[in-house]
This record gives structure tokens, C-alpha cells and sequence, in this order.
């Protein structure tokens, strides 16, 4: 019944996500570009001269074709077609001159095109090759000639005029959606490590399962989120309104590969907290002292995750915060397996890991802004000095510290 639940649950989500993003304003303006340039090339088509204004359907296909979210997608998928459309004219234009059209050369010649089309020249106008070859032998017959010129030329005028309509009305970089979707995540990622903090004190089985059913999607979504800011880094390529921001998303880079990083130890504390749990197999016993101590840790260090700004006062109050509850933990796991002369557990990975999350997360900067002129201050501890302090003595020995002193 949970797993009923839980399909529905992620179906909802799905349709709710699909809705959002095909009313989203950029979609919209897609829309209206696209209504735009399919208008036009049927407006300029029939005034093209020679044979070509007899073919006039052909100018909105080619608008259509080249409308993409992105300038330079537009300009790939425009040109990709039109060399299709070449190609497949040539490969038909090779049995007009030879045997002619007949039962067994066009669909020798699709197949043909079928197979050039699979070598990934052609990109978005692989699909052209055959059916321009077939539309040429077919819809052309005893003036595949004209057919040809009026089909390739009004396919050019559509996707002109809809390259021209996309540099016009240029399409917004989709930098602050890629960030937005990096932030979530980062969300989803405290969110986990929260839901696994509640788990551990909880009485077993938990409730809440949700969580380890997520454990395996942190891959596909760090996977989704390098898709779309790779469309983010493509949208600002030629676009007019992103000129003079060319580093713009660098910094996005260097914070989803940390996230990167973070969401596969999350999914190794995951895992081995789910298997103890339900008792899969290669589980380890957790010993009774441990629960207590790694749910503070880990909802501490979800916190330290959650922060977005990296050099504010509540950062560096939610690092130190979780400097302490890791250091509890590893004092505890320390003291466990001196009393039980045993050091396997998930308690043991779990305060590895932690650790490892709270360095990881504390090397992010801020975007870098062009500094004023001014006086070389005094040298002092900042922030991060402190907080790796804080997570230098989480994993001291209390007997070096005391030495030490």
C-alpha cells in the first residue's frame, strides 16, 4: 500500500512539474516566436520568384524547424535540416538521372538515407534525409527538378525568417532557471540528510521511507541538472542580451559539482543506514549509543548544506554547530569501539562521511565581484579560518587537544 502510494505520489508530482514547465514564460515566448515566423514565411512565401512560389507550404515547415528555447539551437537546427534536405534531394536526384523512380529503387534510396542519416552528421535534420529522397521521387515525379528547388528554397525562407525572429525577440539565457535548479537541489540534498537524521532516532521500522526510496534519483537529478546548465551555457552563446556576462555560470559549475560530491556520500550514508534499518543483506549492526549522536549530526550538517550565502553569520554559526555534534559523534564511536572492541558499523561511515560533507560544502565562494580600491586591512580570522578550526578539532582526539593545550 505504501509503494501505491508512493507511485502516486511521484505521478502527481511528474504531471504538476509537466503543467509548470509548459506554461513557463519562456515556453510562452517560444509559442508566440513560433506563431510569429510560421505567420511570416507564409505571408513571404508566394511572392518568391520562379517555380518556387509553387511551393509554398514549405516556407512554415522550415519556420517551424528552426524555433528552439535557444539562438544558437536555432541556428544549429536551421542549418542541420537544410543539409539534410540537401542530401536527400542528391541521393534522388542520383536514380532521376540513372534508372528513374520505379517499385525497387525508392525504397532502396530511403533506405539509403536512412542509413546516412544514422551517422550523426546531420544532428537535428537526420530525419530529412530519406523523406526529402522520397518526397522528391514521389511528390516530384517528371518535375522532381522544380520540386526540388522550390522544396530546398522555401525550406531556407522559413528557417530565415524564424532565425530572424529569434535574434529579433532574442530569448532570455536560461542562466537563473540553471541556478534555480541548482539551489533545489541543494534543498533536496538538506531535505535528505534532515530525513535521515529523523530515521535513525526514530523507533525501527520508520514511518518515513520516503527517503530511502530517493536515495537512488540523487544520481539521475545531478544527471538533469548538468543537462540543463549545459541548454544554460548554450542559451547565452550569440545572445544579444548576454553579452558582457560571458563567466556567468562558472560559479554554477563549481556548486553542483560539489553538490555532486555531496549527494553521492549522502547516498552512501543512505544505503547503509537502510540496509541496518530493514535488516537487507551486508547490513551492520548500529550500536544502541550511536542513534542519538549521528541524528544530531546529520540534521546539523543538513543545515550547513542549506545554507546558500557561504560567508554570513549564520553560516558560520551552522558550521561550528556541526563541527560540534560531528566531533560528539566520532567521540562516541571512538569510546563504542574501544568497549566493544569492534569498528564496523554505519555509525563509523556515517561520522566519515559527515565529515567529509562538512569540509566539502565549506569550500564554496562567493561570485566574484570587482573590487573597489581600499586599504590592506589588518590581517585577521575570517569566517571559514574558523570554521576549518572547527572542523580540524571534530576530528582531533580529545587526548591531542588536551596535549596540545
Amino acid at each position: 500500500m505504501t509503494d501505491i502510494r508512493t507511485r502516486w505520489r511521484a505521478r502527481r508530482v511528474g504531471a504538476g512539474r509537466s503543467i509548470r514547465e509548459a506554461v513557463h514564460p519562456a515556453r510562452l515566448l517560444l509559442v508566440a516566436k513560433t506563431t510569429l515566423a510560421v505567420g511570416l514565411a507564409w505571408m513571404i512565401a508566394p511572392h518568391m520568384p520562379g517555380v518556387t512560389e509553387q511551393y509554398p507550404y514549405y516556407a512554415p515547415l522550415g519556420a517551424l524547424v528552426s524555433m528552439y528555447p535557444t539562438l544558437m539551437g536555432s541556428v544549429r537546427s536551421g542549418l542541420q535540416t537544410l543539409i539534410g534536405l540537401a542530401t536527400g534531394i542528391g541521393l534522388a536526384f542520383l536514380v532521376v538521372m540513372t534508372v528513374g523512380p520505379n517499385w525497387w529503387t525508392i525504397p532502396v534510396v530511403v533506405g539509403i538515407g536512412v542509413l546516412v542519416s544514422g551517422t550523426g552528421w546531420f544532428g537535428a535534420g537526420r530525419e530529412y534525409v530519406p523523406i526529402a529522397a522520397l518526397f522528391v521521387l514521389i511528390v516530384g515525379g517528371q518535375n522532381a527538378d522544380d520540386y526540388s528547388l522550390g522544396y530546398l528554397v522555401q525550406m531556407a525562407v522559413g528557417v530565415v525568417i524564424g532565425l530572424i525572429v529569434n535574434v529579433v525577440i532574442a530569448p532570455a539565457p536560461l542562466t537563473l532557471a540553471a541556478s534555480a535548479q541548482v539551489d533545489e537541489f541543494r534543498s533536496q540534498l538538506s531535505a535528505h540528510l534532515e530525513d535521515i537524521g529523523a530515521a535513525v532516532s526514530e523507533s525501527w521500522p520508520p514511518e518515513h521511507q520516503q527517503w530511502a526510496n530517493d536515495a537512488a534519483s540523487l544520481a539521475d537529478t545531478t544527471a538533469a541538472l548538468r543537462s540543463a546548465l549545459a541548454e544554460a551555457d548554450d542559451s547565452r552563446r550569440g545572445n544579444p542580451r548576454a553579452w558582457g556576462r560571458r563567466g556567468e555560470t562558472r560559479h554554477i559549475h563549481e556548486e553542483l559539482a560539489r553538490l555532486d560530491r555531496i549527494a553521492h556520500l549522502i547516498r552512501d550514508i543512505s544505503d547503509e543506514i537502510a540496509d541496518t534499518i530493514w535488516d537487507r543483506p551486508g547490513a551492520l549492526d548500529l550500536d544502541p549509543a550511536l542513534p542519538e549522536p549521528l541524528s544530531a549530526a546529520c540534521r546539523a550538517v543538513a543545515e550547513v548544506i542549506a545554507q546558500q550565502d557561504p560567508v554570513d553569520s549564520a553560516d558560520h554559526r551552522a558550521r561550528g554547530e556541526a563541527a560540534r555534534a560531528i566531533r560528539l559523534l566520532l567521540e562516541t564511536v571512538d569510546d563504542r569501539t574501544i568497549r566493544q572492541h569492534r569498528s564496523m558499523g554505519p555509525g563509523v561511515l556515517a561520522a566519515m562521511h559527515l565529515r567529509r560533507i562538512l569540509i566539502v560544502s565549506g569550500h564554496r565562494e562567493p561570485e566574484e565581484e570587482t573590487p573597489e580600491p581600499k586599504e590592506t586591512p589588518e590581517p585577521r580570522e575570517t569566517p571559514d579560518a574558523q570554521a576549518e578550526t572547527s572542523e580540524t578539532e571534530a576530528s582531533e582526539p580529545e587526548g591531542d587537544r588536551a596535549t596540545r593545550d
